[in-house]
């Protein structure tokens, strides 16, 4: 069962329900966090924000211990805003970026990442720009729903959070806690972001929208909300603080394969473009590739596994490579480092030679072709190899049996 802290409540009420809190606060430097019965009345009533503020508290690091704790966040947040900066602000936010980032300066952490989100295209830049599209979008319609007006359109567009949420799954969370053992996020806040995914999901499709319906809405965009704050005043400090410009680097040029989301373009950051991913030769008994590196048994192993039979042949028309195994398409050894046309008969080298040519000269990209070979369906498919410029590299010909998907989908014959 989630231990809920609504900060709208007092102190007094929150430890008494939760006696472990007076510990947890007591850490964080709070004086007299549970008065006696005789203390003063406005003592008693504080909620924390109040305390927090009026001991010189910061609320981000309450709200993070309470996350660590087990705690899940509920009431209005405190609101931190920041001012709009110039060009000239904005250059020397960066630089000033720079400086902290030489060190794990957590007293400037809120300072080293609103540096980072003023520059443009950074990881942090475009996540702080989707929240606060998202922020203003949950504003609008929690007031729609205050006034029994449609929100179907705009729940559509906040369900879109589930990309930024995906994005921070994936490339913040798991950083934080193997790299630098910060667990809290990762084990608490991410069953967060996929409760309240799950719930604008299944709100979104409900049939029935009465009352009760529109209250439970207005307590999911109060749980996003909550998370924005979480995310602004937490998650994107503390890996302001930790992460590296490479690791920065290797988040801008993985998030490129997230969709845009709320609205948010990503821009070009030109220090993550200009960083390319380690590629290169085999090295220490690897081969290291932009996509990770394996040992030239588990490479060759793995290209064995896929359930395709595999030809390269290269921009010079010359057979490169052939997987292993029982094949359909016979593929002998001895044909490697020959030209491919050679391996065909007469009357099918005609087409290959069109299929490559076509390849070479950016007319095609892919041929598919069906055939029955062995009482058995097959669907041989060519495509052309390029490089990230678009160069021609070669093609490659996959053979796939597709009975399995005839049995599946029932097809007879």
């Amino acid at each position: 069962m989630s231990k809920i802290i609504d900060l709208s409540r007092s102190v007094c009420d929150l430890v008494t329900e939760y006696p472990e809190l007076t510990g947890i606060m007591t850490e964080l430097g709070f004086r007299e966090v549970r008065k006696p019965a005789g203390g003063q009345r406005g003592e008693q009533v504080q909620t924390i924000p109040q305390k927090a503020k009026r001991e010189g508290i910061p609320m981000e690091d309450v709200v993070l211990a309470l996350v660590k704790n087990g705690f899940r966040i509920s009431g209005e947040m405190p609101v931190a805003t920041q001012p709009a900066m110039t060009g000239e602000e904005t250059m020397a936010s960066v630089r000033r970026a720079k400086e902290l980032a030489a060190g794990k300066d957590y007293a400037h952490k809120h300072e080293l990442a609103a540096a980072l989100a003023a520059i443009p295209g950074h990881p942090l830049h475009t996540l702080t720009r989707e929240n606060e599209v998202l922020s203003g979008w949950i504003t609008r319609a929690k007031e729609k729903l205050a006034a029994h007006e449609d929100v179907g359109e705009l729940l559509a567009k906040i369900r879109e959070l589930s990309v930024h949420y995906a994005k921070k799954g994936d490339l913040l969370y798991p950083l934080l806690k193997v790299n630098y053992q910060v667990s809290g996020p990762s084990d608490v806040m991410w069953t967060e972001d996929d409760e309240i995914r799950d719930e604008l999901a299944l709100f979104a499709t409900a049939e029935k929208r009465d009352n009760h319906w529109e209250d439970r809405v207005q307590t999911v965009l109060r749980r996003a909300e909550e998370m924005i704050y979480k995310e602004n005043s937490i998650i994107f400090p503390i890996c302001a603080v930790n992460f590296t410009e490479s690791e920065w680097q290797g988040i801008y040029r993985d998030a490129r394969d997230y969709a845009d989301c709320l609205g948010v373009i990503g821009e070009t950051w030109a220090e993550g473009e200009n960083r390319s991913a380690p590629a290169g030769p085999a090295h220490d008994g690897e081969v290291v590739l932009p996509g990770g590196h394996m040992t030239v048994d588990q490479l060759a192993a793995l290209l064995n596994t896929i359930p395709l039979e595999i030809t390269f042949v290269d921009a010079d028309n010359v057979n490169r490579f052939f997987n292993e195994g029982p094949k359909v398409f016979k593929r002998p050894g001895m044909a490697i480092d020959r030209e491919v046309f050679s391996c065909h008969p007469p009357k099918i080298e005609p087409m290959v030679r069109s299929i490559i040519e076509d390849f070479r000269h950016n007319r095609r990209d892919r041929v598919p072709v069906w055939m029955e070979k062995g009482g058995h369906t097959m669907l041989v498919t060519y495509m052309a190899v390029r490089d990230k410029t678009g160069r021609y590299l070669g093609t490659v010909e996959l053979v796939q049996d597709m009975e399995f998907a005839k049995e599946h989908f029932g097809i007879n014959g």
